[in-house]
């Protein structure tokens, strides 16, 4: 009997040019053989299905815990439990004077507490990068600590030197003899501006420090040779080098303070109202819990749309 030749191996046309000739090349399929064959994808299913099925516990975990109290914030502040229309809630926030105060609070301070620190923070890393003065380093790591401090401690700080018991205030009655001292700004919006300033710097400087490390000395030793004076050596060599960092930290800072809630509530300032104080005296003290709800998915909705721009910019700059 005479024998059956073994079929050949499939091939799908795939053509390449060369000039004006066209050239067949055999595209190889089906499973793989022992002469060293593409393995084929059913082999790589099962690891791909086993990764999926380790990946569900954390998920689930995430969906859990924040996801499911989100939902239940976002629902809450559509139907809330006193009744009414699916937005009555929104209108009836929307049209009250505290709100609008409150939102206008919250940009000013968060706008002003930004611009300072990218200021204070620029003019400080470039003290500790280009200025040679003993400590420097020291300096530059107790940035990275300051990194890890909870925001009420420097608010702690500031009335203990500046507070009505302060030290500031302590040391005026002593000298002159009156009954009280000068300083009372921390209770008013420029003590929440300068604790915020305080605290938010370093997460200006951080990014600032790190561009100035890779900035290539010998521009500025060019520069400076040429007779360049070190305010036009900051704005032609190292500000466009500073530039990105800066815009990564500030957009970092500005999303932090929107959403700040200790350093206001440790100041005491009464007459500061901003957003996350406005959901937190809805809630806790009024039990207006759908106005509450309505006021934090309005700052969830700012907070995620400078957070997405935050992404943008750090992702251009590189960070």
């Amino acid at each position: 009997m005479a024998e059956v030749p073994a079929p050949a191996a499939a091939t799908l046309p795939h053509r390449t040019r060369t000039g004006r000739q066209s050239v067949r090349t055999p595209v190889p399929s089906g499973p793989a053989g022992p002469d060293g064959a593409p393995a084929p994808r059913t082999a790589r299913a099962p690891r791909e299905v086993a990764g999926r099925l380790w990946a569900l516990p954390p998920v689930a975990a995430l969906a859990l815990v924040f996801l499911y109290p989100l939902a239940l914030v976002v629902q809450q502040s559509f139907s809330p439990e006193s009744g009414g229309g699916a937005f009555d809630a929104y209108a009836s926030v929307f049209r009250s004077h505290s709100f609008r105060e409150a939102l206008g609070t919250t940009v000013w301070l968060a706008a002003g507490a930004t611009a300072g620190c990218l200021v204070l923070g620029l003019v400080l890393a470039l003290i500790i990068a280009f200025v040679p003065f003993p400590g420097a380093k020291a300096v530059a790591k107790f940035i990275d600590v300051f990194l890890s401090f909870p925001s009420f401690l420097i608010t702690l700080a500031l009335l203990f030197i500046y507070g009505t018991v302060g030290m500031a205030n302590g040391l005026w009655t002593d000298v002159s003899g009156s009954a009280e001292g000068p300083f009372h700004f921390l209770t008013t919006p420029w003590g929440v501006l300068l604790a915020e300033i305080t605290y938010f710097t370093p997460f200006v400087m951080r990014p600032l420090l790190a561009a100035f490390s890779q900035l290539d000395t010998a521009q500025l030793e060019v520069a400076s040779s040429l007779g360049a004076k070190p305010a036009r050596i900051i704005r032609r060599v190292i500000l466009p080098e500073a530039l990105p960092a800066l815009a990564a930290g500030g957009s970092l800072v500005l999303v932090m303070c929107l959403n700040e809630f200790g350093i206001v509530l440790f100041t005491g300032a009464k007459d500061v109202t901003t957003l996350p104080m406005l959901v937190y005296g809805k809630a806790i003290l009024e039990s207006d819990y759908a106005a509450a709800c309505v006021v934090a998915v309005v700052n969830i909705a700012i907070s995620v749309g400078l957070f997405g721009l935050y992404r943008v910019v750090s992702k251009r700059a590189g960070a």
